[in-house]
């Protein structure tokens, strides 16, 4: 079988990769459908995760059809799926209390172990989820990263009421303002390049929009989607008495108003990917509804024959989600 191979940062090529012939018991190979590059693909292709090892097969946003099965898990042979692409013992002290997002044993597909961009790929059926027939291909590779945003905003309360300032107009930025726009609430999105500014108020005409620089109003919710030491910081500047701090994106460092933090009784919460399969399950809920709003996010869907350009468009920073087609 053929497929994407990153043997250094900046190396990666498309080529014959060893397949395995047998599976063991609880295992299924797929045939992958699509795959969406996501910010941590580009940072393991830039060389700039630190846990990441090579060479490696990239790719962790992945829906495919079950085409062969283990004994046990016969049950999903021909099924369309959604792949949870972080491991999880079971057995440690946050796998036994539900909390498998943040296992001592945790390893990622793409980072620190073969991912699934490749025409075929096996994985044991515990971390696969079967799609629902109605969901379309282009929105259920969007379940893995949207059940990011579903697991962030599961930390705080978002009503009608709620004012809302999502920083950070990303892919990530971009599925939280169509979960709290859905929600009803009142958003404003921030992000310091206009162009991705315009293409939210194109897209969502509920949504207010500012530049970073511009912001005057303050906000009972802030959702960090940015990553940077700047948003970090500007976020909680931003946020009213009793307000809720949400950090997605993830800065090395920022420096904190601790005094600011203490008199506001601001709450700050951390929140890291996702448990599955409960919050794949939300992020399915969400899709399915005709009123829920996630076109916008994807930009484009290349042969993964072009790979070259689909990367380079993703590392640019000037497109939504870019998709590879197997």
């Amino acid at each position: 079988m053929n497929g994407l191979y990153l043997s250094s940062p900046g190396v990666i090529e498309f080529r014959e990769l060893a397949s395995r012939s047998n599976l063991n018991d609880d295992e299924v190979r797929i045939k992958l459908i699509y795959g969406g590059i996501c910010g941590s693909d580009i940072s393991v292709f830039k060389g700039k995760l630190p846990h990441a090892n090579y060479p490696v097969v990239p790719g962790h946003e992945l829906i495919g059809t079950v085409i062969e099965t283990g004994e046990s898990a016969s049950d999903f042979y021909g099924k369309r799926v959604v792949i949870m692409p972080n491991s999880f013992c079971g057995k440690c002290e946050y796998c036994k209390v539900g909390k498998t997002n943040i296992c001592t044993e945790k390893q990622s597909l793409g980072i620190n172990r073969d991912g699934g961009f490749a025409e075929e790929f096996v994985i044991s059926s515990k971390y696969v989820l079967s799609l629902p027939n109605q969901l379309t291909n282009e929105k259920a590779v969007l379940i893995e990263p949207m059940a990011v945003i579903v697991h962030a905003m599961k930390k705080v309360v978002i009503t009608e009421e709620t004012n809302v300032a999502i920083i950070g107009c990303g892919n990530e930025g971009m599925l939280a303002i169509a979960v709290a726009d859905y929600l009803g609430a009142k958003v404003t999105a921030i992000d310091v390049k206009q162009n991705k500014l315009n293409k939210v108020s194109h897209c969502y005409h509920n949504v207010s929009t500012c530049q970073s620089s511009d912001v005057e109003e303050s906000f009972d919710v802030v959702i960090e989607a940015a990553g940077t030491s700047e948003s970090f910081e500007q976020g909680m500047q931003l946020l009213k008495p009793g307000g809720a701090f949400v950090a997605i994106g993830m800065p090395p460092h920022a420096s904190l108003p601790v005094v600011e933090i203490v008199r506001k009784e601001i709450t700050i919460h951390g929140s890291i990917i996702y448990n599955f399969p409960e919050d794949f399950n939300t992020s399915i809920e969400f899709l399915l509804q005709d009123d829920f709003h996630v076109d916008p996010v994807i930009s484009k869907i290349f042969s993964v024959k072009d790979y070259e350009k689909a990367y380079m468009d993703a590392v640019s920073g000037d497109y939504g989600k870019i998709v590879l087609k197997f």
